[in-house]
């Protein structure tokens, strides 16, 4: 992967307004590289910039109407999603399939030659089989955009994310996992991640310029590489 052209990338964030989009928009906000950040959320972020824009949408089953704000963009960071146990298995399908293959087809057709960095999860399985219903959706996401015909499309697949700021955990398990974090990191480092470095790693891999074909798969092991090239 090459080095960004600075002062030139036009990105467009999705889910600006959780944890890891988040991270993603002020980091990109931060980087000489990037020329303007677009944010297309259903929430205002909050964040005013000089280099920002912000495009309220409601209805992501239906992206069409996007078009004209995704013209002339050269990448994507797209962190919207769920999670297990805050919605109804349909909701989560709609969410994090539907919603995912709608804002990809509109953002494919008005950005051609556009990047796309992907925020999937641990354990995707793209055929399908896997019980649990996270797997199989992010699987059935990325079997999608792995045929949508993006030049380069990343997709990150991170264990636990640490979320690094105080917040309301979701459900029991984030709230465990959070408050063994100090162990879980030291004894198992290639299975978590902090929420601030993913996206910042999100972001860099999506605004790197090149020419060619590139489909890549990130695990939390390569994410971390990416992260921190020196062992931690």
């Amino acid at each position: 992967m090459n080095t960004p052209v600075a002062g030139r990338m036009r990105l467009i964030i999705v889910g600006a307004t959780g944890m890891v989009g988040g991270y993603a928009l002020r980091y990109a906000l931060s980087l000489p590289a990037v020329e303007r950040v677009t944010s297309i959320s259903r929430r205002k972020t909050g964040i005013s910039h000089a280099k920002f824009d912000e495009v309220l949408h409601q209805d992501f089953s239906d992206c069409s109407e996007l078009a004209r704000a995704l013209a002339g963009q050269d990448a994507a960071v797209f962190c919207l999603g769920t999670y297990t146990g805050t919605v109804t298995d349909a909701e989560m399908r709609m969410i994090t399939v539907d919603y995912t293959v709608e804002f990809a087809r509109v953002f494919r057709n008005s950005c051609p030659n556009a990047s796309f960095s992907f925020l999937s999860g641990s354990g995707a399985d793209p055929t399908g089989r896997s019980r649990m219903a996270f797997a199989r959706y992010k699987g059935e996401a990325e079997k999608a955009l792995l045929g949508s015909g993006f030049p380069r499309l990343y997709i990150f697949r991170p264990a636990y994310i640490y979320p690094v700021e105080p917040r309301k955990e979701p459900n029991f398990s984030y709230r465990l996992l959070r408050s063994v974090y100090p162990v879980f990191q030291l004894l198992f480092p290639n299975q978590v991640i902090r929420a601030d470095d993913l996206a910042k790693s999100m972001v860099d891999v999506a605004i790197r310029t090149g020419a060619g074909t590139e489909q890549v798969i990130l695990e939390n092991r390569d994410i971390r590489t990416l992260v921190y090239p020196d062992p931690q």
